[in-house]
């Protein structure tokens, strides 16, 4: 099934990892939704436990550069969760691409980024997501993530960097 939609899944995510084991779409919704949930919630136990343990998992974003496996993955998160940036993020603007055990969901996050000085700056990423199902559970395997603007980029990045 390949369709646009616009789930916006942002602030009022919800934590929904106890679903992914449903092996329909459904689950991966689910999964999909955790994620944004755990990101907008500093959840770091959430979030590794949406992304799958796989050593050859990979994140490719603008912060972490190229990671692979979960453990990397959620200690990146695990720095930006514990840092002094806060992060909020709506994922919208989706065309899924979901097949029996795999979902990719492509769009665009909006939101900010806040810094210790309290002042919210803008933040656009073109972001993907690939979710399989595996084990019996609906688990995240691939995002990628980019921002456009370099100035935009360089900023987020020193933002949370320090």
């Amino acid at each position: 099934m390949i369709r646009h939609t616009d789930p916006a899944y942002g602030p009022n995510a919800r934590n929904r990892l106890s679903e992914t084991a449903d092996p329909s779409p459904a689950g991966a919704y689910a999964a999909l939704e955790s994620f944004y949930y755990a990101l907008n919630n500093r959840d770091a136990q959430a979030l590794r436990e949406d992304w799958s343990d796989h050593p050859l998992a990979q994140l490719n974003n603008p912060l972490g550069g190229v990671l692979r496996g979960g453990d990397a993955v959620a200690g990146l998160y695990e720095k930006i969760f514990t840092g002094p940036v806060r992060v909020e993020v709506t994922f919208g603007d989706v065309v899924e691409y979901v097949g029996a055990d795999h979902a990719v969901f492509a769009g665009r996050e909006v939101g900010t980024y806040t810094g210790p000085d309290g002042t919210p700056v803008p933040l656009r990423i073109r972001t993907s997501r690939y979710f399989r199902y595996e084990d019996g559970r609906w688990r995240q395997f691939h995002h990628h993530g980019s921002i456009d603007d370099p100035e935009a980029l360089a900023a987020y990045q020193r933002a949370v960097r320090g």
